[in-house]
């Protein structure tokens, strides 16, 4: 496997370029799925596509999904305490994210990112290291260009700490078990969780 620093780089690029030059939100998701995929097309990682298909720890998947779904609710009950922007629907349509735009967007976003994140975060560029790992920490980094001016200082910080130990979390339930289904799953139900939050809050 080819050397891995440059990796996660692209793909922060074309969350910057879809958010902050294009200023749409299919762009930056379109774009940030492309870049990983192009970014793996060029490691080449021997990790084949069954990971994802392996028995998982019944336990690991249980804990990790009722931990998962409770991400959108806590959102949505502690919305005040955390600071979301007051125009949050205004910012949202502006990335074009109003209307009958949002049931496609869940979907995607629910279905096939967690699918190609944990493959890429987990599997190629994962560690069998069990205390936090740089790419942990990276993993969680990008979020800050998706929160950026959409809550307070305090918020973000406080999601992207939650964000690195969900990465470390996940990371070593795929160390254990040897599957990507659990943080798959996992994935899927904090996405569309927290995505439901934001629909409830902004409409």
């Amino acid at each position: 496997m080819k050397p891995k620093w440059f990796a996660p780089i692209p793909p922060y690029l074309a969350i910057w370029i879809g958010l902050f030059l294009f200023k749409n939100s299919w762009a930056a998701l379109i774009g940030f799925h492309l870049a990983i995929l192009i970014v793996l097309f060029n490691l080449r990682p021997h990790l084949p596509l069954s990971t994802f298909l392996r028995n998982a720890d019944k336990r690991f998947l249980i804990f990790t999904l009722v931990l998962c779904a409770l991400s959108g609710p806590g959102l949505y009950l502690l919305r005040n305490v955390l600071g979301i922007s007051a125009n949050l629907h205004m910012q949202l349509a502006e990335l074009g994210l109003s209307g009958g735009v949002w049931v496609g967007f869940i979907l995607y976003f629910s279905v096939v990112n967690p699918i190609i994140e944990e493959y890429f975060w987990r599997g190629a560029l994962g560690s069998d290291i069990r205390t936090f790992h740089s790419i942990d920490f990276v993993y969680a980094g990008y979020h800050a260009m998706v929160l950026w001016n959409k809550t307070s200082l305090f918020s973000m910080g406080l999601t992207i700490f939650s964000l690195t130990c969900m990465g470390w979390l996940w990371r070593q339930i795929y160390r254990l078990d040897g599957s990507l289904l659990t943080p798959v799953l996992g994935h899927a139900v904090a996405d569309l969780s927290i995505l439901l939050a934001v629909f409830f809050m902004v409409n």
